[in-house]
């Protein structure tokens, strides 16, 4: 209790990482929204990337210290919570589109079991062994963390392999989505919405970043694109360690033993 007392103060008390983090701020708005087309589609650098590519920089310089970023770290939650509740007061209004939707929503938390067939082929391919199955289970949130390490330990193979893609997905997993949800959105037939509800993985920062790059491509659909993301990330929290229990993790040992198997025998 002490100990959490001793670092919200340190946060309000250390003005110059909050002038760090103002300047960061400027720079970014001022900078804007860039759009690079790629063929039909179009790649959107948004604010939030600049943000966390200069954030990143300036860990590594002396402006920036351990301390620092640990002093930080409430205001990650403080502002996923701000964001959740916009998202809360955006889906009132849009709760009949999202009912009306409700069973590609409910079906949406399947696809996320696309990252064992796509990645884990590709991670035995790698000369990866059991710590692929930590990778490959699913996207690496805390929720799954938390399942890895209750199963086989924090020192196993698997548990290795999940703590590196939280960590990976951290840093990358925003950049990445808001870069990939813009360009598929601009380049392919499929409707906004059902993008919006694929930027529902079970992580603020991820939705956030991927759900901003949508509504800068599409800034008429803006509420409609947030209640959906926002109702997506809800049932991927609630039903995807659920999912990962009863489907992901299970799949995913018994396809690692079929294709090492495989591999052993060729």
């Amino acid at each position: 209790m002490n100990e959490n007392a001793n670092q919200v103060h340190g946060l309000w008390k250390d003005w110059r990482l909050h002038v760090l983090v103002l300047l960061t701020v400027i720079i970014t708005e001022a900078i804007g929204t860039f759009r690079i087309p790629l063929g039909p589609g179009v790649i959107l650098l948004l604010p939030m990337l600049y943000a966390l590519i200069i954030g990143l920089l300036l860990y590594f310089t002396p402006l920036v210290k351990e301390k620092q970023s640990k002093t930080a770290e409430p205001i990650i939650v403080l502002g996923v919570a701000l964001l959740l509740a916009k998202i809360g007061v955006i889906i009132g209004p849009s709760l009949p589109d999202v009912i009306a939707a409700g069973p590609a929503l409910l079906l949406q938390e399947l696809g996320n079991l696309g990252t064992i067939f796509l990645a884990l082929p590709v991670a035995i391919w790698l000369g990866m062994r059991r710590e692929a199955i930590g990778m490959t289970h699913s996207i690496g949130r805390e929720p799954n963390v938390g399942l890895i390490m209750d199963k086989y330990g924090i020192s196993s193979p698997e548990g290795r392999g999940v703590m590196a893609m939280y960590i990976f997905g951290t840093v990358f997993g925003a950049v990445f989505l808001g870069l990939l949800s813009g360009l598929l959105a601009t380049i392919t037939p499929l409707s906004p919405l059902s993008f919006a509800m694929a930027s529902g993985v079970g992580s603020g920062s991820m939705m956030a970043a991927a759900s901003g790059s949508l509504i800068a491509a599409f800034p008429e659909m803006e509420t409609q694109i947030i209640a959906f993301a926002g109702a997506s990330n809800l049932l991927s929290l609630s039903t995807g360690l659920w999912v990962s229990i009863f489907i992901g993790l299970p799949l995913t040992e018994k396809l690692y033993t079929i294709m090492t198997r495989k591999r052993g025998e060729q």
